[in-house]
């Protein structure tokens, strides 16, 4: 049984979701629904869930900082963004803080519960909308530091078109796992790609890939 923790503060759609899920999915509990980030981080310490859906913008406190907070005291918690807005400044910011995914409320009711299955195994997904406008996003930040700093973005010039695909995916805080799924790769294959980035461009771990995208 996946016991699972809503946290919406819109009543009408938790409680909406919450009947969705108790009429079609009998491997997912409900344990509670909380209406903002803090009663969030308080109910997941009480319930300890498997899995949380989490808004980004409620009052009190926001879905990403709640995020932050419960992934540090419970790592082994699978946060879910359910969210009618995908900026992407928003998905990077709930992904780095420790979101397992990002998926838009207009996910259909079937699409939710695999997603919901499928998070609790390990898999990391974010909605193919989203996911496009954030590797494009990151093409273009790439393109302007390499105007500011053509030094240091020389670097990626070295790397072939596929690695800089995951390198656009890496530095967006994405796992292996999603990498390949997205891109079609197997596993192996991408773990042979972010091995040879990390050696063209001399970093030792995804955190340093980050630092890098992110330096001005």
């Amino acid at each position: 049984m996946i016991r699972i923790l809503l946290v919406d503060d819109q009543y009408l759609f938790a409680q909406s979701l919450k009947m969705m899920i108790s009429n079609y999915a009998e491997d997912i509990d409900v344990v509670g629904i909380a209406e903002d980030g803090e009663e969030a981080v308080k109910m997941s310490r009480e319930l300890r869930p498997d899995v949380i859906l989490m808004d980004i913008y409620m009052k009190h406190m926001n879905g990403v900082r709640a995020t932050k907070i419960i992934h540090h005291e419970f790592p082994d918690i699978r946060i879910i963004i359910l969210s009618t807005y995908g900026e992407d400044e928003n998905v990077r910011e709930a992904l780095l803080s420790g979101a397992s995914g990002y998926l838009m409320k207009d996910i259909s009711p079937t699409e939710l519960l695999i997603s919901i299955r499928s998070f609790k195994s390990g898999s990391i997904q974010i909605s193919p909308s989203i996911l496009q406008t954030l590797i494009k996003k990151t093409y273009v930040d790439m393109s302007e530091k390499r105007n500011n700093n053509p030094q240091l973005f020389s670097l990626l010039d070295e790397l072939t078109k596929r690695e800089r695909e995951v390198f656009s995916m890496l530095a967006t805080g994405y796992e292996n796992e999603m990498i390949a799924e997205k891109l079609s790769l197997s596993e192996q294959t991408v773990r042979n790609y972010v091995s040879s980035i990390y050696n063209k461009l001399g970093v030792k771990d995804r955190f340093e890939i980050i630092r890098l995208a992110n330096r001005t």
